[in-house]
């Protein structure tokens, strides 16, 4: 492998910026173009990178450009056909999240990649942050007992998307964290929400998961609360932990908290629940960007040909649960189960199935 990975970033809008600042720092990267369909946009980015070219034309740069890798951070619905032409052409690629606007275009894509011996990431970019690298040691080492369930809430005010409701914008970065914590996807997905701004374009929604051994998530996404809130909480049998993004310092708190019941009793009156409150303490952070982690990981992979953390078949996890939201939304709140092959099936109350899910749609505009 050469000393340099000869990049591309596609997509210069709301976080293609950020991506091209990022590459262009690494000593390993070759930033070399940026493409747009805007002018004004590229036009802009020549202005603070003049060392760096762009181009309007998606199709022309794949071909004889010399570029490794193709970094994809377009508008959702672009991503899926965008990405297969990259990876045709025998590019590296990483796609912001969510991967694509449907698992079979997810899972087309890994396919793609694993037979070409490519590289395919996703940008959950928060299991690069110190928090979640943290979180992750401490639960794994059992400090906090079993998880009993997690609740997070991502509230902000905007932005209002065209193409995607916020349970696709907002939840998947709380479904990778929460998948990555308790490693199992959830056997089902419950989802409810309201278009309050745009009409079938919901910007408030809940989303229920129902893993294994009676675990559970709760993740609450707003594109239409005053205060941005990004705070999950974990509870454990022994311990729970708050993780709050928007803190400038203390991003984690470990309570020293938990109820237990009694192990015998003969009478309700003899039944008294133990409530025990300690100590919260806050672990130390390394300073660091996710997202440079995350940008370096990218090249890593690629340079050591090994499998990315947040690779293909972790952003098809991903996108199940969302068309399985998507599915339960039209329907009200009903549970969309999560079957092992892959397919979703939509349960009653009763826990009888009536109908296999396969593709459920994506609400959109």
């Amino acid at each position: 492998m050469k000393s340099q990975v000869s990049v591309v970033v596609v997509g210069c809008g709301y976080w293609g910026p950020n991506l091209i600042r990022n590459f262009r720092q690494l000593p390993d990267c070759n930033l070399k173009l940026m493409c747009d369909t805007s002018e004004s946009r590229l036009a802009h980015l020549r202005s603070l990178y003049p060392e760096v070219e762009g181009h309007q034309d998606y199709g022309h740069l794949l071909n004889g450009a010399g570029l490794d890798a193709v970094i994809i951070a377009t508008p959702v619905r672009f991503h899926y056909a965008m990405a297969k032409a990259s990876l045709l052409a025998g590019k590296h690629t990483f796609i912001e999240k969510p991967m694509a606007s449907s698992a079979e275009e997810c899972e087309e894509l890994v396919h793609i990649a694993e037979e070409k011996g490519l590289v395919l990431m996703i940008g959950h970019t928060f299991l690069y942050s110190p928090a979640v690298v943290k979180i992750k040691e401490i639960v794994d080492r059992g400090d906090i007992g079993d998880i009993r369930y997690i609740s997070s809430r991502r509230l902000n005010l905007g932005l209002f998307q065209k193409d995607i409701n916020v349970a696709w914008d907002l939840a998947p970065h709380d479904i990778s964290i929460i998948l990555h914590i308790l490693q199992e996807v959830p056997v089902s997905v419950n989802c409810r929400g309201e278009a309050h701004i745009t009409p079938g374009i919901e910007d408030v929604t809940n989303i229920h998961l129902t893993f294994r051994k009676h675990r559970s998530a709760l993740i609450q996404s707003s594109w239409l609360d005053p205060r941005k809130v990004r705070e999950m909480t974990i509870v454990g049998s022994r311990r729970m932990i708050v993780y709050d993004d928007v803190a400038p310092l203390e991003k984690i708190k470990i309570f020293d908290a938990r109820v237990e019941a009694p192990p015998h009793y003969d009478t309700f009156a003899e039944f008294q629940y133990s409530y025990h409150y300690g100590d919260m303490y806050v672990p130390y952070l390394k300073q660091e960007e996710p997202l440079k982690s995350e940008c370096q990981h990218f090249l890593d992979s690629i340079r050591n040909g090994r499998t990315p953390l947040t690779n293909g078949r972790k952003g098809l996890e991903l996108v199940k649960i969302l068309e399985a939201a998507s599915a339960s939304l039209k329907r009200n709140g009903a549970a969309i189960e999560i079957a092992e092959e892959g397919s979703t099936r939509l349960s009653t109350d009763n826990g009888s199935t009536t109908r296999t899910v396969r593709k459920p749609e994506m609400l959109s505009a």
